[in-house]
């Protein structure tokens, strides 16, 4: 295959699969803690005689952005946002944990406390379920209270896990959860600051992903230009050598 058509083709591939992951984040702008993912590629020189002048693009898996989206107050008992640091611990998929900033909890016919469908567990790893209630409330530092149907004192019924783990910890899986980088289970954190009745939204900047799509949109047409040339080279020299 020609060198230069090897080339353009790498690079569309790449654009492609950068589309994909800007697409999904602007699809997410709106959903509670999401964390943006970032493209990653490396460049690799593409060996052969004569002269080393072209590059093929490898794309490597996403990064994830851990910035924190903005704050909004819904007035809903059930949602919370972490202050600065931290996760909240819900059960993943395969039973063990993993960690979210989603705070739009909700509550199904047994009582038991989900995020986005994952069960949300406690200090001790133990998914939590409310007992009927006239109100619940969620304190600054996760204690979940309810108040019996018909009034009386409140009850205590759990508390949230919350971690902190360290930078590079943490990996989005594709449940959309994130994961440890080594499958360990992380401790609760009693220093982590809860805000209730209000949520975090996605640190997606929809003009910063929209500006980014049509940049790439702009590069995948340049990549389609070099195959036409490619070819239209190919063929110029097709006619020379039958010419002969």
């Amino acid at each position: 295959m020609d060198s230069l058509l090897y080339t353009a083709t790498s690079g569309a591939s790449r654009v492609l699969k950068a589309q994909h992951v800007r697409s999904n984040n602007l699809s997410n702008a709106d959903t509670s803690g999401f964390r943006a993912d970032m493209e990653r590629v490396s460049s690799v020189p593409l060996k052969g005689s004569g002269y080393d002048g072209r590059t093929m693009v490898v794309t490597n898996s996403a990064s994830t952005r851990f910035d924190s989206g903005d704050i909004v107050r819904t007035g809903r008992s059930l949602d919370i946002a972490i202050m600065g640091d931290g996760y909240l611990t819900v059960e993943s998929p395969d039973g063990g944990e993993a960690y979210t900033r989603a705070g739009n909890m909700a509550v199904d016919t047994n009582g038991a406390l989900s995020i986005n469908g994952f069960a949300v567990l406690d200090d001790g790893g133990a998914p939590i379920v409310l007992p009927e209630y006239e109100k619940v409330e969620v304190s600054e530092r996760g204690v979940i209270s309810v108040t019996p149907p018909g009034g009386g004192a409140e009850i205590n019924v759990g508390t949230l896990k919350l971690v902190n783990p360290a930078d590079g910890q943490l990996q989005k899986e594709s449940d959309s959860l994130l994961h440890t980088t080594d499958g360990t289970v992380l401790a609760a954190d009693a220093t982590i600051q809860l805000n209730p009745e209000h949520i975090e939204g996605s640190n997606v900047s929809a003009i910063d992903e929209l500006l980014s799509v049509m940049s790439l949109t702009r590069n995948f047409e340049m990549q389609v230009r070099m195959m036409k040339t490619a070819e239209t080279l190919a063929q110029a020299g097709n006619k020379l050598v039958s010419a002969r």
